[in-house]
């Protein structure tokens, strides 16, 4: 029984909602009012609340359902245009800041603030000291370098080079106080690793503002020294085709074209046949030192353009994205490609089509740097369509020698030369010759007598000959002839050092009389 008594349930079961009591109100705390106004949607709540605000982004590889309007293109183009004023405001902001602390700095927070930049500066040149010997032992033992490898120890043999003037002033007592007017004179003279961030800000400025004078200069003095080409000057038919193309009729040559034509161009026939303005102008371009006769400049870009050739086989097979951001702008900025204000991913662009057309398309590299200096002043909203399109003016405007030359080449290769072209050709070099002539004589007279040995060629030699080459130097006739040319020149120098030091003696004795005359036989004793 007491377990049955437990079964039975204690309430009525049923489907009717239960009242307990009398009171059917709301529930406490319920609103009236606010239950009366209707519930928002959710898209409403999603939406915000200034239409203005909201950013729409179309992408550009999916079609949208209606073309963008003139009134958002000018929208957008108002607001990057804002973005970019508000940029520049907050840059200027920090450099205003900038001055203001270094003005604020007393003279002993100077001080040490240089103290301590030139003891960073010496730790970091002990670093890279320290991690190149390890390099040069690499290298000595046999081991191939990477190109930041070789750079590194390039930088820091450079440094310590530079050690060597800067050792003067910290040796000879009281040398250090003309230090600063030193530095003035010669910036270069300490090593990279004392140089300071607002130095390299206000060199790579220089650089701009003379390349860009410098670009300027080259189109000008190019286009005097132009060439009008008729149809009696050439005979090949794709060179006579292309600046056919090019300066009579003004048709626009396929890339092809350009691409053929430049390849025929060698640095080094290039070079021999710029004016000395054109040469001091890419010396400027390139940063190099301007002073000299022409065949120290010619020397001088010489040099550097078989720097950067090494450089570009080494950037190609390590790949252009293994460089750092740094080290990609010293590249682009020793090849005088645009760096200021390029973005890293513009600047690969660049680089691997400046690797292109010198590597893949064999485009001589002092073309591609007067293409280059060609393209700087236009600017980056006003430059050419691209780096084919430079080379395009570049070939437009050759100087007349540099074309006989190259025209001369062609027709030997296919056998139709003529005595007139070779006649107006060596004309021409003979004139080059006596104006470094004259250059040299004027450089000796001065006291300043530069002996360059320009000897070593840019463009890379073929393979018949480097094999004609390795013949001629087994050749013992050809042995014999070096040696009567090393024997002429010597009985050359040995002649006119003589015949200078008689002239001396002779001007200087002309009074006096220095030479024995010969005496007078009387007649009495004459038998």
């Amino acid at each position: 029984m007491p377990a049955v008594a437990i079964l039975v349930p204690r309430h009525p079961i049923s489907t009717e909602p239960s009242q307990h009591g009398e009171n059917q109100g709301p529930p406490p705390g319920f609103n009236m009012d606010q239950a009366k106004k209707p519930l928002q949607k959710d898209a409403d709540k999603s939406t915000p609340k200034n239409a203005a605000d909201q950013k729409i982004s179309i992408p550009s590889a999916t079609p949208s359902e209606s073309a963008p309007t003139a009134a958002s293109e000018q929208h957008a183009l108002n607001q990057l245009a804002s973005q970019t004023a508000a940029e520049n405001k907050d840059a200027e902001k920090k450099e205003v800041a900038k001055k203001e602390e270094k003005k604020k700095m007393t003279l002993w927070q100077k001080i040490k603030h240089e103290a301590q930049h030139y003891w960073d500066g010496t730790k970091l040149l002990a670093t890279e000291v320290k991690i190149s010997s390890k390099l040069a032992l690499k290298m000595a033992a046999g081991y191939e370098l990477t190109r930041r490898e070789h750079r590194q120890l390039t930088r820091t043999v450079q440094d310590l080079g530079r050690l060597v003037p800067f050792s003067v002033f910290v040796i000879v007592p009281f040398a250090e106080l003309l230090l600063p007017v030193a530095l003035r004179l010669f910036p270069n003279m300490l090593p990279s690793t004392y140089e300071g961030a607002q130095s390299k800000e206000t060199k790579a400025t220089r650089l701009r503002n003379s390349r860009k004078e410098v670009s300027k200069f080259l189109r000008q003095t190019m286009r005097e020294s132009g060439l009008p080409i008729s149809a009696a000057t050439a005979q090949k038919e794709e060179f006579t085709e292309f600046f056919r193309k090019l300066r009579s009729t003004g048709e626009e040559p396929t890339k092809a074209d350009v691409i053929k034509v430049c390849k025929l161009f060698k640095d080094d026939l290039t070079l021999d046949n710029l004016s000395r303005p054109q040469l001091v102008g890419i010396c400027r371009y390139m940063n190099l030192g301007t002073f000299g006769t022409d065949a120290m400049l010619r020397y001088t870009i010489r040099h550097r353009m078989r720097q950067i050739k090494r450089d570009d086989k080494a950037i190609s097979f390590e790949g252009v994205d293994s460089l750092s951001v740094p080290e990609l702008q010293n590249a682009c900025a020793a090849r005088g490609l645009r760096t200021h204000g390029m973005s890293p991913a513009r600047l690969r662009d660049d680089l691997r089509l400046w690797l292109d057309l010198r590597l893949k398309y064999g485009v001589p590299s002092t073309l591609l740097v007067l293409s280059n200096a060609f393209m700087y002043a236009q600017g980056k909203e006003n430059e050419f369509d691209g780096q084919l399109s430079a080379l395009q003016a570049v070939l437009s405007s050759i100087p007349e020698e540099l074309f006989h030359e190259i025209e001369l080449e062609v027709h030997t290769a296919e056998g139709a030369t003529t005595n007139k072209q070779r006649l107006q050709v060596i004309k021409e070099q003979q004139e080059l010759i006596q104006e470094e002539n004259e250059q040299a004589e004027e450089q000796k007279a001065s006291g300043r007598e530069e002996k360059v040995n320009d000897k070593e060629d840019i463009d890379e030699k073929t393979e018949d000959q480097k094999q004609d080459e390795a013949l001629a130097k087994n050749d013992p006739t050809h042995q014999e002839m070096l040696e009567a040319e090393h024997d002429l020149e010597k009985q050359q120098a040995k002649f006119e050092s003589s015949s200078g030091s008689k002239l001396e003696e002779y001007s200087a004795g002309t009074k006096e009389g220095p030479y024995p005359t010969a005496e007078k036989v009387e007649p009495s004793e004459k038998k």
